[in-house]
């Protein structure tokens, strides 16, 4: 039908984007969340002390539903794979290769509560206040609970990190981890949050592995 959105259709998409740009965000951010799920999984097995535990083992079924919602967004389009859609934007890979080399737990979780998830806050924050409440209902809804339970992992992951700090040299650790975790990510780009805006449809930039768009 005639006015049915193509992939180039600044209508198609949440928050003004082509349905290839939304393709191109919901499959990063669940790719992000699906690390995060895996990541916190795996400290949990190892964390020490207790509640730390708990709390990643709590936090990392969190992100393995919120990477489902971000599948279930996912547009279809002609011939892409869905599942090859799923993979990582600006300084995902390596972000997320050195947070897993982090080597205690007191490293995982500053690199995790003063780097990753406070810049991916501001991801799905800038998001949702350039979405369009009515068009995009479902992503809109899906934003705001996955936002709000970053943020609230965010004040609790916080507070269990500063428990931890009880030497002047384990701020001292904490801030290097930091230091190195955002100089990877300004390394990659300069920008805010962990995903660059994509550049309005007038201008738009290249989308990554999507027809019509070059790779």
């Amino acid at each position: 039908m005639d006015n049915e959105p193509t992939d180039s259709s600044p209508t198609g998409g949440p928050g003004g984007l082509t349905l290839a740009q939304a393709a191109e965000r919901f499959g990063a951010y669940c790719w992000v969340e699906r690390r995060l799920f895996e990541l916190a999984g795996a400290w949990a097995a190892e964390a020490t002390p207790p509640e730390v535990r708990i709390h990643l083992d709590v936090v990392s079924g969190q992100h393995g539903w919120h990477a489902g919602l971000w599948a279930d967004r996912l547009p279809v389009l002609d011939g892409v794979d869905h599942d090859a859609l799923i993979r990582p934007d600006g300084p995902g890979t390596a972000l997320f290769d050195e947070l897993s080399h982090q080597p205690d737990t007191m490293a995982r979780l500053g690199g995790l509560y003063r780097v990753v998830v406070p810049r991916l806050i501001v991801t799905y924050d800038r998001h949702l206040r350039r979405a369009r409440a009515a068009a995009d209902a479902p992503a809109v809804r899906a934003l705001r609970l996955v936002l709000r339970d970053e943020v609230e992992e965010w004040l609790a992951g916080e507070a269990l990190l500063e428990q931890l700090l009880v030497r002047p040299e384990d701020a001292a650790s904490v801030a290097a981890v930091q230091a190195r975790l955002e100089g990877t990510v300004v390394a990659e780009w300069g920008g805010s949050g962990l995903l660059a805006w994509p550049v309005d449809p007038g201008g738009e930039a290249p989308v990554r592995g999507v027809p019509g768009h070059v790779t």
